[in-house]
């Protein structure tokens, strides 16, 4: 029995875990190019009270065994890179990729970050940023007078200026992809960097053939994270933590009975 109480405590744990990744999911469901995390879960060590296949007798083995297990726990919560919907914002600095990639992103620290947000800005400077002030890599500058900039689905940026019928090249937007993207490691304002898990990034032209995915001017990719999903998930963690707890309650009340047994 003290197995049991043990084991609905794990039970209990992950299943708060599992809530907690939920809730996460559901904290962003608005978030531009946000990935929806998926909680996985592993069961714990097995006690082998009778181990399988020992022998029975002279000609026989025990067919099953018998072992109990001692409970789960959270293994991961991978990131699930499924394509957000992409919402039409006529914002000409607004970047939606259309499949695989990841916008390069330059960090104060000097170090590239990746992420699928593509709500561009400029900064005062005339470089193309992000909403926190850090720019793309390669740096993409216009100057204040530019007009109608146009980003073709390869990532070449234009513009024009008053007066002038020829249009201005203002740069090249490129684009990273990861062997592994489910092993990025988030750092919170859309960014990932990579790891070991995620393998070193692969450059390249938007639509090219690294596999990467073409741009769409005045769109943004909204978060993957289906709300009734969401939801359908919390109620099954819900019932699975109520049954859990059950566990542990039907397990104290059989300790309390053995405990009277001498009254």
């Amino acid at each position: 029995m003290i197995r049991a109480l043990f084991s609905g405590a794990s039970g209990m744990s992950a299943q708060q875990t599992n809530v907690d990744n939920i809730a996460h999911n559901l904290a962003n469901a608005n978030t531009v190019g946000f990935k929806q995390r998926r909680a996985q879960f592993q069961d714990l060590l097995y006690q082998s009270l009778v181990q399988p296949g020992v022998a029975a007798g002279a000609q026989t083995v025990v067919p099953s065994g018998l072992q109990i297990g001692l409970g789960t726990r959270t293994s991961s919560n991978e990131i699930i890179f499924v394509q957000g919907s992409p919402v039409l914002t006529s914002n000409a600095l607004d970047l939606a990729i259309q499949g695989r990639g990841f916008f390069q992103i330059r960090r104060a620290s000097g170090e590239t970050a990746y992420t699928r947000a593509g709500a561009f800005h400029t900064d005062r400077d005339g470089n193309v940023v992000t909403s926190d002030g850090e720019p793309l890599e390669p740096t993409i500058t216009m100057p204040p007078e530019a007009q109608n900039v146009h980003i073709a689905a390869d990532g070449t940026v234009s513009y024009s200026l008053p007066g002038q019928p020829n249009a201005q090249l203002a740069g090249q937007i490129q684009l990273a992809n990861f062997t592994n993207p489910a092993g990025l490691n988030s750092i919170g304002r859309n960014l990932y960097v990579p790891t070991d898990a995620s393998g070193e990034a692969v450059i390249g032209i938007p639509g090219g053939q690294e596999g990467l995915g073409s741009l769409q001017q005045g769109y943004i990719e909204q978060s993957n994270v289906s709300v009734v999903e969401e939801f359908i998930n919390l109620i099954v963690s819900q019932r699975a933590y109520e049954a859990n707890s059950k566990v542990v309650r039907a397990a104290d009340e059989m300790y309390q009975q053995v405990n009277n047994v001498t009254r």
